[in-house]
C-alpha cells in the first residue's frame, strides 16, 4: 500500500509540476510577486497531496520565534520534503542551491524564474561573492533566504560538519539567523521513492543575533542548537545520546 500511495503521489506531483514550470518560465515577464503566487498554488497542492495521499502531516513548533521581517533561515537538510514544506512557513522564500538544478526540465525552469540563489560549488570566492550579492538583494526585497548549512542531504541520525557559507552571508549582511530543525527524514528518506505516513515536526529556534560574532562562533551556535534539537524531536534516531541521558552521564 505504501508503494502504491507513493507511486500515485509522485505521478500527481509530476503532472502538476510540468505546467507550473512552463507557466513560471512564461511569467518571467511578469512581476516576481506573480511568480511567487503561482508557486504558492503549487506548494499548497503538494502539501495537500502529501497529507491526503501518503499521510504526511506537518507540526510546527516555535512559530513565536519567527520575526516580522524576513531573515536568513538555516535548516537541517534530510530529504526533498523541506524544500517544499519550509516554503509554507516562510513566505515568500528562496533557497541557496547548486546551479545544476536549474538545468532540470520544468522544475529547474521554475527555480530560475523564482530567482533562487544558484551557486557554482567549484567557483570558490566567486561563489561566495555571488551568494553575498544575491542574498543581500533578496533580504532587502522582503524575501526569506533559506540555506542548508550541511551542504547536502544527511540521513536522520547522522551529523556532518556545517559549512561556513551561511555564516559568511549572515555576518556580511548583518541579518539575524533563524535555526530550524526537523525530522522529515523519518518518513521522507534521502533519495527514496517510498514515503511513509507520519507527522513531521518542524522546530523553529530562537533568533540568533550576529553582531559581534565571528563566523566560527555563529556556525557553532547554529550547529549546536539544531543538533541538540534533533536529538529532542527524534531521540530514536540518536540512541547513543538517549542512553547517555538515561544514565545521567555528562
Amino acid at each position: 500500500m505504501i508503494f502504491l500511495r507513493s507511486l500515485l503521489f509522485w505521478l500527481l506531483v509530476s503532472v502538476m509540476t510540468i505546467p507550473v514550470g512552463i507557466l513560471l518560465a512564461i511569467f518571467v515577464l511578469f512581476p516576481l510577486s506573480t511568480r511567487f503566487f503561482t508557486v504558492r498554488l503549487w506548494w499548497t497542492a503538494f502539501m495537500w497531496l502529501a497529507r491526503h495521499v501518503v499521510g504526511v502531516k506537518m507540526r510546527v513548533e516555535g512559530r513565536e520565534n519567527i520575526p516580522e521581517k524576513p531573515v536568513l533561515v538555516l535548516s537541517k537538510h534530510e530529504s526533498a520534503w523541506e524544500t517544499v514544506g519550509l516554503q509554507s512557513i516562510f513566505v515568500p522564500a528562496v533557497f541557496v542551491l547548486k546551479k545544476e538544478l536549474l538545468k532540470v526540465p520544468f522544475f529547474g525552469w521554475g527555480l530560475a524564474a523564482l530567482r533562487m540563489i544558484a551557486i557554482d560549488r567549484d567557483a570558490g570566492r566567486k561563489a561566495l561573492q555571488r551568494l553575498l550579492e544575491q542574498g543581500r538583494e533578496r533580504l532587502d526585497s522582503g524575501i526569506w533566504v533559506i540555506v542548508f548549512p550541511e551542504g547536502t542531504r544527511v540521513p536522520l541520525g547522522e551529523q556532518v560538519r556545517y559549512k561556513s557559507g551561511a555564516a559568511y552571508l549572515a555576518l556580511k549582511t548583518g541579518s539575524p539567523v533563524l535555526p530550524v530543525a526537523h525530522n522529515a527524514g523519518d518518513v521522507w528518506r534521502k533519495k527514496a521513492f517510498r514515503i511513509y505516513p507520519g507527522a513531521i515536526t518542524v522546530s523553529i529556534g530562537p533568533l540568533i543575533e550576529t553582531r559581534g560574532l565571528k563566523d566560527t562562533q555563529l556556525n557553532a551556535a547554529v550547529e549546536n542548537w539544531i543538533e541538540a534539537e534533533m536529538r529532542r524531536i527524534a531521540p530514536h534516531r540518536y540512541p547513543a545520546a538517549a542512553a547517555q541521558e538515561n544514565d545521567g552521564s555528562p
